[in-house]
């Protein structure tokens, strides 16, 4: 049989595919019954060197069936612990890699289909997505992106012109095509280890080391290094998650990539009220992944990494655990220099002083438990600044954020001390503050409201939030309500695996 093909203009050049067999099965996607293109990245798309523009061929390549000339469509095999308990063979159930683009600036993409169709690793699901779990990780990973958080990417997004069945009931089939740096997890090293395939396994550390981090191939110490080196990506990312209140809300070692993005945008969301214990996967029963243990979360992936790679670490077992363990322990002063970094300039510090960690955690701790909104409390600090540069005593100001403001008020003293330690004039701090205090985040509600209307076919609301997320620190006239937490009359939220 024939596959059909489509010339898409990208420069394929599949790494992946030809240096790791054994990491993954050749196979393609359903071929849909009547693909439509609803969403095209224009600005991605073109950075990435997509020169075929036609609605129908780029719906049926991205549906599929139909593939791209020159790819080499695969699913990635992987092992994980989900929510800590061990599975030795996951893979991509619902994914395939199309392969790896060159972009213009000849950097390396892999691109890949979110729902094509079921392969060997769906362990009896149907392999395909439906279109709120699509359009939420369009819209909430081009949030990401724009709020400088490393992440995959959304390209397209298809309709198959299909049925497909949830616990909700019939709903409109689709496809997501991604792009990240690459897709290789934990997960990947883990299954390689588990199986004691030794040799495979220094091939897939040796080939990530070589695209993600070439300036450790030529280290004494390439895989103690390479430990170390996502590591550092890692404490960066969760901090990042941290300081805009992001909730990944499935964070398994097959959901950890060695790039450093996020990825899978699952059961995630954002925080609206600080709420340190927050949890929205329907799930996550014991709150394993909740807000504050992302972390804690993410050095225990790492430790599983870790684990995976003594044997070329050290040859003697005992010192490869030491020197290992010492990397791994050293996650938390990564972590906590990269949310410092993070956190000073969202309260106006340009200077670094001994004192700023601890004020930053007190403002936190008031804020627990008062249903403070995250996202504007540090905006409007900002805002009070630039209004009354001596007092701060607006009544709407931060203040009206607080059920009970008087810790608020006291701990408002103490940064107007630390701030006046600084010589930077006003506008100069709000500026600064504003440049990382987004406006606009993809709030929960809004988020499900795009959905609703989408599975409706109105992609109206779909298109006007993810054009406001592309620029959320520049607040824009008529758009108030795109500020606002969620009415009292949303209620808790709850997200689900799109699967």
């Amino acid at each position: 049989m024939t596959i059909p093909e489509i010339q898409l203009g990208f420069h394929f050049d599949n790494s992946y595919a030809k240096q790791l067999q054994g990491a993954y099965d050749a196979c393609i996607g359903d071929r849909a019954p009547a693909p439509e293109l609803v969403k095209l990245n224009h600005t991605l798309a073109s950075s990435l060197g997509l020169n075929n523009r036609d609605p129908l061929q780029l719906a049926q390549a991205f549906s599929g069936g139909v593939i791209p000339a020159d790819s080499s469509p695969l699913a990635q095999v992987y092992a994980g612990h989900q929510f800590g308990g061990f599975n030795p063979q996951l893979g991509d159930g619902r994914a395939l890699l199309l392969g790896e683009v060159l972009d213009n600036k000849g950097l390396r993409w892999d691109l890949q289909l979110k729902g094509s169709g079921p392969t060997r690793f769906s362990r009896g699901g149907d392999g395909k997505a439906v279109i709120g779990a699509v359009l939420r990780e369009y819209i909430v990973s081009e949030a990401m992106s724009a709020l400088n958080i490393p992440t995959t990417r959304a390209l397209a997004v298809v309709t198959t012109g299909e049925g497909i069945f949830r616990q909700q009931g019939e709903l409109p089939g689709a496809v997501l095509t991604r792009v990240a740096a690459s897709h290789i997890r934990v997960g990947t090293f883990q299954y390689f280890a588990v199986q004691d395939e030794q040799q495979m396994l220094k091939q897939l550390a040796d080939y990530a080391i070589a695209r993600h981090y070439p300036e450790l191939q030529h280290s004494e110490q390439p895989y103690l290094d390479f430990i170390c080196a996502v590591r550092d990506k890692q404490a960066e990312l969760i901090a990042k998650w941290l300081l805009v209140g992001f909730v990944h809300g499935v964070m398994n070692t097959d959901n950890m990539t060695i790039s450093g993005e996020t990825i899978d945008y699952g059961p995630c969301a954002f925080i609206d009220e600080y709420d340190p214990a927050a949890v929205f996967s329907s799930i996550d029963r014991d709150g394993r992944y909740q807000y504050r243990n992302q972390p804690s979360i993410a050095q225990w992936n790492l430790a599983r990494l870790a684990e995976t790679l003594l044997p070329l670490i050290h040859s003697d077992e005992q010192q490869a655990v030491s020197l290992a363990t010492e990397a791994i322990t050293d996650f938390w002063t990564q972590f906590k220099y990269h949310w410092l970094k993070g956190m000073r300039p969202k309260l106006g510090l340009s200077l670094e002083l001994d004192e700023d960690e601890s004020l930053a955690e007190q403002l936190l701790a008031c804020m627990a438990g008062q249903a403070v909104d995250f996202t504007q409390l540090f905006r409007q600090l900002a805002t009070d600044l630039a209004a009354d540069d001596d007092k701060i005593e607006t009544e709407n100001g931060a203040q009206a954020l607080f059920k009970d403001p008087e810790s608020f008020n006291l701990w408002r003293l103490s940064w107007l001390e630390r701030l006046a330690k600084e010589s930077i004039s006003t506008p100069e701090r709000v500026a600064m503050m504003n440049a990382v205090n987004p406006v606009y985040i993809a709030r929960n509600h809004l988020v499900e409201a795009a959905i609703a209307a989408a599975e409706q076919g109105d992609y109206q609301p779909f298109e006007k939030l993810t054009a406001l997320l592309q620029d959320p620190y520049i607040e824009r006239e008529g758009y108030e309500e795109y500020a606002q937490p969620a009415p009292a009359s949303f209620g808790a939220f709850v997200s689900y695996c799109g699967t």
